[in-house]
């Protein structure tokens, strides 16, 4: 008899990528407002597709410059409103006063989003660097001392574990997300990343630093491989040889290519989980059907109680474009498309 069968009659196999783990993690999701009708058909397919998932949190994104201001806000009260779903709004410090910035969250406030993602925020569209605006709130850590006296908001913040691209120093950098914790955020969402060590190094950092609050990974799946290469360019994200390899003479091929995106989406967390992680935010482009396709595979499954009220009824026999793949001319770096670009991919938001 051989050893393999051996193996096999005695139940001494080795752990697959779908048994390595079988714990459900908990996943959030994050949503961009739209800027058109179309866009924003897309969006609520996206959302009716994927509420009934029951993701802890969906956050909805804010532009450059405050740009999207209006998007965002519609977009978040209408989740809200109409759904099951717990919107978190992303809120910045640039284009606006303390005043305009602090009516806002009193709006948010008052129509019970109880969760913002305090920001930075990149500075306006041909401004080279940031400089925080006369009369408001200079940097994250004073927007989230400010939302504290408006309300107990459950309140995140953004994180890089391969160091935000203009931190003096991985040190200076680490000790602007200690000031933003110590001003009251209750967690930390990081930046995409896709070499699993990177993060769990800066983890060990963090816990050094006496960082104790959960540091929930931000997972980017990619939809485009040459987009994403150029993103993590700007943002200081490495893209390791061995996704360039999985991705070559793929550029023809979408439906590969989403087979790809979701097996290392999913090889992601599940390593992660093997470290003890079981939360996890990722950025969906307003397209479900990866994401749904990553959640599926990891183990998470539609529940009725979370699932849209009225949204479901509204979209039900709305005709919606393919949204397997994202457009070639989908650049969300440029907001273009679907208004404020992902919060993973943005770079300057400190």
């Amino acid at each position: 008899m051989t050893n393999t069968l051996n193996n096999w009659l005695s139940e001494r196999r080795i752990d697959g990528l779908l048994s390595r783990n079988s714990e459900t993690p908990i996943l959030s999701f994050e949503f961009v407002p739209p800027r058109t009708d179309a866009m924003e058909q897309r969006l609520w397919h996206c959302i009716r597709h994927l509420a009934p998932l029951a993701p802890r949190f969906v956050s909805v994104t804010y532009g450059a410059g405050g740009t999207t201001q209006t998007g965002t806000l519609s977009t978040v009260l209408r989740l809200k409103r109409e759904t099951d779903l717990t919107p978190a709004a992303h809120l910045t410090c640039v284009g606006a006063t303390r005043e305009d910035v602090d009516d806002l969250a009193r709006c948010y406030r008052d129509a019970g989003v109880n969760h913002i993602v305090a920001l930075r925020g990149d500075p306006p569209a041909g401004a080279a660097d940031y400089s925080p605006r006369p009369g408001g709130y200079a940097y994250a850590s004073d927007l989230v001392a400010g939302l504290r006296r408006i309300a107990d908001f459950d309140i995140s913040v953004a994180a890089y574990p391969e160091t935000h691209p203009t931190a003096s120093s991985p040190d200076a950098d680490l000790d602007n997300l200690k000031r933003k914790l110590d001003a009251g955020a209750t967690r930390a969402i990081t930046q995409y990343f896709f070499d699993n060590e990177i993060y769990l190094r800066f983890l060990d950092r963090c816990l050094a630093a006496g960082i104790t609050v959960p540091i929930i990974p931000g997972i980017m799946p990619v939809s485009n491989y040459e987009q994403i290469v150029r993103f993590s360019a700007v943002c200081g994200v490495t893209v390791p040889a061995w996704l360039r390899h999985l991705f070559d003479g793929t550029a023809k091929n979408p439906e590969l290519r989403r087979i790809i995106a979701s097996m290392v989406a999913v090889e992601q967390i599940r390593t992660l989980q093997t470290y003890g992680l079981n939360e996890f935010h990722v950025s969906t482009l307003n397209r479900s059907d990866l994401t749904y396709a990553i959640a599926h595979i990891l183990g998470v499954r539609p529940t009725q109680t979370n699932a849209s009220r009225n949204v479901t009824d509204l979209l039900e026999t709305t005709e919606i474009p393919d949204d397997r793949e994202t457009p070639a001319n989908f650049d969300p770096t440029e907001g273009t498309q679907e208004g404020a670009p992902p919060f993973m991919l943005r770079t300057l938001f400190g």
